[in-house]
């Protein structure tokens, strides 16, 4: 009986049941990049979507991968890290896109060794004095599969924050400027990347028993101020894609 009730037991946000997910999972921001990874993996079975979440699972290299959407921010993206847990998951790997930092230029890749938390999420699961580390045996995956990548790659600490326009970005009319004062700390404190969802979920994992990690594409120069196109970032996106399931599929249970 016990068997049956974690197997028809659904998540509350992300609506998925127990056989509807996978082994490890994806977890991405923009819910248009989960139809366009979908086509990398064979025998997808979609789940209804609920409140614009978006969620698949298909098989690669012989092992079942969930990738699920949580829009943006990390209060969501720790909704979505706890309910595939609830649900049998232990590995998992955020990816998308990141203000990046010299060295990292537009179109490399950042891998987050760890993490600022400069976000109010982590603290519903840890005092902030617990650290934002990456799972080692993930990052040693995702090393593995970069080395084998002709693109140029970089692992730092990245910086999360939870308002955009108002800790990373301010809005001058149609102009765009990065807040002085994000700018000291990545300065002071050496981080490689920017984003609002990382520190928050390597904190959940561990403290839930989970592995996790982040793989961006460097999408922003923090400080020249420009953006990649979206050629490039189609290309990009595909290694990407590619990159991410063959590491979390290497990565031990």
């Amino acid at each position: 009986m016990a068997r049956q009730d974690e197997t028809t037991a659904s998540a509350w946000y992300i609506g998925a049941t127990r056989d509807e997910v996978g082994e490890a999972a994806i977890l991405i921001g923009d819910p248009g990049r989960v139809d366009r990874i979908a086509l990398r993996m064979t025998d997808v079975h979609r789940v209804a979507e609920n409140r614009g979440l978006r969620t698949v699972t298909g098989t690669h290299a012989g092992k079942r991968v969930t990738v699920s959407a949580f829009g943006m921010g990390a209060p969501i993206a720790a909704i979505v890290l706890h309910e595939l847990f609830a649900l049998g998951i232990r590995r998992f790997l955020r990816i998308g896109t990141a203000m990046a930092v010299p060295p990292a230029r537009l179109g490399d890749f950042v891998l987050a060794d760890g993490a600022l938390r400069a976000e109010g999420t982590s603290n519903s699961y840890a005092p902030l004095g617990f650290p934002a580390i990456a799972d080692f045996a993930l990052n040693t995956a995702l090393r593995n599969r970069l080395a084998q990548s002709k693109r140029p790659w970089h692992a730092g600490i990245f910086g999360t924050w939870d308002g955009f326009y108002t800790d990373m970005f301010g809005l001058s009319g149609e102009r765009r400027e990065m807040i002085g004062e994000l700018k000291k700390k990545i300065e002071a404190l050496g981080l490689i990347g920017t984003d609002m969802e990382t520190s928050a979920l390597l904190v959940a994992a561990r403290v839930l028993g989970a592995r996790a990690s982040t793989l961006c594409v460097a999408t922003v120069d923090a400080f020249a101020q420009k953006k990649i196109g979206d050629d490039e970032m189609a290309i990009a996106e595909a290694e990407l894609f590619d990159v991410a399931l063959d590491a979390i599929t290497a990565t031990p249970a």
